[in-house]
């Protein structure tokens, strides 16, 4: 509801969204945690996935930061945090569909080698994009105090200028509609290879046919596939219907339900991709598991340890006991 210039946000919904935060800064700290203890976790493909939960902290603390103060005034830290939250939340489109892009070239197109050149393209445009409009906007005094009408209490576009709507898409929803259309289309031509190529394969090893669905090695890789945009698009998706309320100039963008979805959406990327590709994938569970144990014991069971060399090309979330047999049918490297 608005109440005289700006939005009330009401401590219930603080609440919530305060809670997400806290998720996403822990999903996305045990992320970037696991990748520097262990290793042979240090594979291209997550580490993209690091710098993707390097955005996506970012954003929790900022985020929390914003819901916390409930800003009320164009204030210096109203624009720092609004800088902060802005370039992380555009660096995390990039570094999400810029995954999906590795992904892609790697299985689909079977290209190892470019994969791996486009990694630095993949900084420029996912660090420096970010970084140059949220520069031209702070410059431009277009960051600062938005009455909460499309956001959760934190700062974004100015309520007071004139082309706020423009900024708007600069610093955040243009990039939100193309990772919309990019992201699911990506995936389903990955899975799409994949499925064939698994089709293929059962030609020369039926065995693999008469297995059970839920025994396939490749249903856990073709259930992630599937969660990864369709995730994305349900975190994101209440933001985007606030910023088409506004532009229609619909006072139900103000609704408490709404809101609140929209300030959870927002906060919990960082935990969405700790549950996927580190508490969802066993190898990583496990080890995790008997670090705790390691806290509460003076004895580690030496099983906890790896025993067979660090796997080739480890995809983030991927199950080391299935990668041979990945490996060995036609060499379709899948996000397990």
């Amino acid at each position: 509801m608005e109440e005289g210039n700006h939005t009330v946000v009401y401590l219930s919904e603080q609440v919530v969204v305060l809670c997400s935060c806290a998720l996403s800064f822990v999903g996305s700290s045990l992320i970037i945690l696991t990748y520097i203890m262990w290793a042979d976790l240090r594979t291209t493909p997550r580490r993209l996935l690091v710098y993707l939960s390097v955005s996506d902290w970012l954003s929790a603390v900022s985020y929390a930061f914003g819901v916390w103060r409930v800003f009320h005034t164009d204030s210096v830290d109203c624009v720092a945090q609004g800088a902060i939250s802005t370039f992380a939340n555009t660096s995390s489109f990039f570094w999400t569909v810029a995954i999906a892009v590795y992904l892609y070239v790697v299985i689909v197109r079977a290209s190892q080698r470019a994969a791996d050149r486009l990694v630095w393209f993949f900084h420029i445009v996912s660090w420096g994009v970010p970084l140059a409009i949220t520069g031209a906007a702070v410059y431009l005094n277009k960051i600062g105090y938005d009455a909460s009408e499309v956001s959760v209490g934190w700062c974004w576009v100015s309520i007071h200028a004139p082309d706020r709507v423009l900024w708007m898409l600069l610093t955040g929803k243009i990039w939100e509609f193309l990772a919309y259309l990019t992201l699911p289309v990506l995936y389903i031509l990955i899975k799409r290879h994949i499925y064939i190529a698994h089709a293929a394969l059962s030609e020369y090893r039926p065995i693999l046919a008469n297995r059970p669905p839920s025994h396939s090695f490749s249903s856990m890789a073709d259930m992630k596939l599937a969660l990864i945009p369709i995730i994305f698009i349900v975190l994101r998706i209440w933001s985007t219907v606030r910023f088409v309320l506004l532009l229609a100039g619909s006072p139900a963008r103000l609704n408490a339900v709404l809101v609140t979805l929209h300030g959870i959406g927002n906060t919990s990327q960082g935990a969405a991709n700790c549950i996927m590709f580190v508490l969802l994938t066993r190898p990583i569970r496990t080890r995790l598991c008997a670090a705790l144990c390691c806290c509460c014991s003076s004895k580690c069971r030496a099983g906890a340890q790896p025993s067979h060399g660090a796997p080739h090309r480890l995809l983030p979330g991927q199950d080391t006991s299935t990668q041979g047999e990945e490996d060995r049918a036609s060499r379709v490297g899948t996000d397990r």
